[in-house]
């Protein structure tokens, strides 16, 4: 006979346990303790087993039905319910260990055994950070894009829209990553594509008159600052590396004899070694300032301590003192500087330009045959490049 509800309620513990059967193998089982728990009976592969499905009044009359029904469907497809009931658990505390946060760390951790930068680990942290509030205790499984999209609407509300576009691709790599470690088989950020304000693409501030450009030479060169501030000021323009890659050199990356610099890959942004040539003008420059550093490991050395390098605020700084505001020109500008002249004179293959800026070519199938340094020319190129700056400040350089 099926039971009721209120014969559930009214159950009451006697000195041994009790069943009471509902049918189809569903009973309550009454404990001397006063416990009251579902179990079902059933048999699969010629053995006699139980399965517990809860306790009540945490399940009631309805929904212990309900998981007795399930387990029937399972035993009729051929799956044993009790192994059925056993990996879902797992699963479901597979789900609940692998959170957001945990995979994010594990992602940091693979960045940094792949050797990216610091920098470039230290941003992709500080996006995660954001998302860590709201996400970072959620199973990565169980995130819907909903949620994703409310983490990064909080940041679009900022007006940081180049931020929230950021932040949802740092999220994404997120999910890719646990889903190629088998942790999520989704990625919800895909559906969030234009749902963002796309943000104003704001280029670097960059001279590319060569009349302004020259008067910009002429101001370096009567840069009075530190001796280090102002060779590395006057190396930029001849040499436009990325800054971060100029101000952390070291002397042990340098032959002045075959006039070549060779910054690691540990510092490229591409994780590439980029060797560079040196015209003399350069050249002349550093061995100004080997006199007074090269007793130590680092060309640009900090005023305060030897052990560390000028700040990435330096060179910025200097061309403020210079009288130049940081919407007319940025020491990283001279990258675009260097790219927009070099290519408008004619003179030089656009891709022995593009090596010297340690520029990869976007174009997979491209990438796999240019892979020449075109070093030959970009020697030329660079010598011809600091001669022409000579000629645009209207003066000779020290050291030609």
């Amino acid at each position: 006979m099926a039971l009721s509800d209120v014969a559930v309620r009214s159950a009451k513990p006697q000195p041994r346990p009790v069943k009471l059967s509902d049918g189809g193998g569903l009973h309550l089982l009454v404990t001397p303790a006063g416990g009251r728990l579902w179990r079902l009976a059933y048999r699969f592969d010629g053995k006699q087993k139980q399965l517990a499905l809860g306790a009540y009044p945490a399940v009631g009359l309805a929904d212990a039905r309900k998981a007795r029904d399930a387990a029937k469907s399972a035993l009729a497809a051929g799956v044993d319910p009790a192994a059925k009931a056993k990996a879902e658990k797992a699963a479901r505390q597979t789900a609940a260990a692998n959170t957001f946060s945990l995979i994010a760390d594990e992602l940091l951790e693979k960045l940094r055994r792949e050797n990216r930068s610091e920098a470039t680990v230290g941003k992709v942290a500080w996006l995660l950070d954001f998302a860590r509030e709201d996400l970072g205790a959620r199973p990565i499984s169980e995130i819907t894009a909903p949620e994703v999209l409310s983490v990064l609407k909080k940041m679009e509300a900022r007006g940081r829209h180049e931020s929230a576009s950021r932040l949802r691709s740092t999220i994404g790599r997120v999910f890719r990553y646990a889903a190629a470690t088998a942790r999520t088989d989704r990625d919800p950020t895909l559906a969030l594509k234009g749902s963002l304000i796309t943000p104003t693409v704001q280029h670097r501030p960059a001279l590319t008159d060569p009349r302004d450009f020259g008067a910009l030479l002429r101001a370096i060169e009567g840069f009075e600052g530190q001796p280090t501030t102002r060779a590395a000021l006057r190396l930029m323009p001849i040499l436009f590396p990325r800054p971060g890659e100029l101000r952390m050199a070291e002397w042990n990356e340098f032959d002045l004899e075959k006039a070549e610099w060779t910054i690691p890959a540990s510092r490229m942004k591409m994780r590439r070694p980029h060797r560079s040539p040196l015209p003399h003008q350069a050249v002349h420059i550093l061995l100004e300032l080997h006199g007074l550093t090269g007793r130590g490991k680092l060309v640009f050395h900090s005023v305060r301590t030897v052990l560390r390098p000028i700040s990435e605020n330096t060179l910025n700084a200097a061309l403020r003192r210079l009288g130049y505001a940081k919407d007319e020109v940025t020491a990283h500008g001279f990258r675009a500087t260097a790219s927009t002249l070099l290519n408008e004179s004619g003179l030089w293959h656009a891709d022995a330009i593009e090596r010297q800026l340690a520029h990869l070519d976007g174009n997979a199938v491209r990438k796999a045959y240019a892979r020449g340094e075109h070093w030959e020319e970009r020697v030329r190129m660079m010598q011809w490049w600091a001669d022409r700056l000579d000629e645009l400040a209207g003066q000779e350089m020290r050291g030609k």
